[in-house]
């Protein structure tokens, strides 16, 4: 007797665990990262992003921001990248430092102060 490969009852369910598993752990079928690795830091006075961008040449990174949300956009020959993180405190995107090593983009920003309260006489 001849198996249909088409006839498993499991090659459905597989194919979905696998779209699962690569949904939770952000791949794609071929192994790459379908989503950016970004860690943000509150010190001092200070907010620092890192996020990890491999394959990716300096000249092709675009920041932007508002104050309130840091866009990174940028392309390798295996994909491209636009993140939007919101930040964890409103910052004087004036003062942005980045620097990109090895795959590693990293941007710090001065926080502003927080709002004061007004007295009304």
């Amino acid at each position: 007797m001849h198996r249909d490969d088409r006839d498993d009852p499991f090659d459905n369910i597989f194919d979905e665990i696998e779209r699962m598993m690569n949904e939770m752990t952000g791949t794609d079928r071929t192994g790459f990262t379908t989503e950016t690795h970004v860690d943000v830091y509150d010190e001092d006075g200070r907010i620092r992003l890192v996020a990890d961008l491999p394959g990716v040449e300096k000249d092709a990174i675009d920041l932007k921001c508002d104050g309130k949300t840091l866009t990174v956009s940028a392309a390798s020959n295996r994909r491209e990248y636009d993140e939007r993180i919101r930040l964890p405190a409103r910052v004087d995107e004036h003062s942005a430092d980045a620097s990109f090593r090895n795959g590693v983009l990293e941007v710090t920003f001065d926080k502003l102060e927080d709002s004061t309260d007004i007295d009304v006489e």
